[in-house]
């Protein structure tokens, strides 16, 4: 079954241009939309021509604070359509529907034989690139992905599943790691702070583990969707104090678990505070290096932990791809904003300043296609 207003395609009817549109990140806070080569690619590899690619916070750290050498472009929550193979490719052809992920690790080295995946050398080689440095690539029509990418990390999107939808596979995998390494039991309470795009999908998934989740956010535009989600239990952070709230519901304790989804290093230590002595904190935003103020009795005294989260895991690449293809629930929702490639800086402006009534912002160069690759 085709999902309505996304033809399936199984051939390639018109011949692959040689130059193509990018968002091209040019220095800090600088990104540009500029004609360049399709990628070349070479045994192994694929040519994938993007139809949806998600704007993620990583992104946007990256654009913002020159962390990387430019240029570059970005863009890793990339689904879209096989427009080439290399030589030697098996599990794909041209018209094949996909999402890629941009990192794979080796699986032999110490920190993957330790499931540290994220901190693999390999894991951080960029796989995907639509020209200049591996970065992702998927602010473009086309984006390469090299052979380790394809052989491993290419996943098949079935005919009835959106390409927005299977966009979100990179990122709900991320979430599912986070949610693991908390070890969360069934009944204790949980406090999510922070109600984007993320921290939506980290209240969900908490949730399925038969925690209490309580989500909290100083937009109440926010809150009000991730009930939507079944995250009924709610802290408006714009008129009270989360910490107080937690506590007054936890019988003086403080959440089991609390999972800070939010970039601002200043809310470390409110995650803490609103964590019972024993308790977990997960950092899942803190992306950015640098100094932040913590009590450190609490870790000492408390008892309490602290833990980071980064990136995906390829343990959990088929249940990620699995629990996003089957339709148990609907992550284009959280979709509020789409834009076609060519209007790529004003999406990524909107994406870094988020308003009221913005989520997850995507940019779709699939958004003219006409039933051709």
């Amino acid at each position: 079954m085709a999902v309505a207003g996304q033809a399936v395609i199984r051939k390639r009817d018109n011949p692959i241009p040689t130059t193509m549109l990018a968002a091209v990140y040019r220095g800090v806070n600088d990104v540009r939309m500029e004609t360049v080569p399709v990628p070349e690619i070479g045994p192994g590899e694929l040519l994938v021509r993007v139809h949806t690619c998600g704007i993620c916070g990583t992104d946007l750290k990256k654009i913002a604070t020159g962390s990387h050498s430019a240029p570059r472009i970005f863009g890793h929550e990339t689904s879209g359509l096989v427009a080439r193979v290399g030589k030697g490719v098996k599990n794909f052809q041209p018209g094949d529907r996909v999402m890629v992920f941009h990192h794979i690790p080796c699986g032999e080295c110490y920190y993957c034989r330790h499931k540290a995946f994220a901190q693999c050398p390999t894991y951080r080689k960029v796989g995907c690139t639509a020209g200049f440095e591996p970065s992702g690539g998927g602010f473009a029509q086309y984006v390469r992905v090299m052979d380790w990418i394809a052989e491993r990390g290419a996943i098949p999107v079935p005919d009835d599943v959106s390409f927005e939808q299977a966009c979100f596979v990179e990122p709900v995998n991320t979430c599912m790691k986070g949610i693991d390494s908390l070890h969360l039991e069934k009944g204790e309470t949980v406090l999510v702070i922070g109600q984007g795009p993320i921290g939506i999908i980290l209240g969900v998934l908490a949730q399925r583990t038969g925690a209490s989740v309580i989500t909290s956010d100083l937009r109440p535009e926010r809150l009000k969707i991730s009930q939507t989600f079944g995250l009924g239990l709610t802290i408006d952070a714009s008129c009270a104090d989360t910490v107080r709230s937690i506590r007054e519901r936890t019988e003086g304790r403080g959440a089991d678990a609390t999972l800070l989804a939010v970039g601002g290093n200043n809310l470390i230590r409110t995650a803490m505070d609103a964590t019972r002595p024993g308790g977990r904190v997960l950092l899942f935003a803190q992306t950015v290096h640098g100094e932040a103020t913590i009590d450190p009795a609490a870790v000492c005294v408390d008892e309490k932990t602290l833990l980071g989260s980064y990136s995906a895991s390829v343990d959990l690449q088929e249940e990620s791809a699995r629990f996003v293809m089957s339709h148990d629930m609907d992550w284009a929702r959280l979709i509020s904003h789409r834009f076609p490639l060519a209007e790529s800086v004003e999406a990524l402006n909107l994406a870094a300043q988020p308003q009221a009534d913005s989520l997850k912002v995507v940019i779709q160069p699939g958004s003219t296609w006409e039933g051709t690759l």
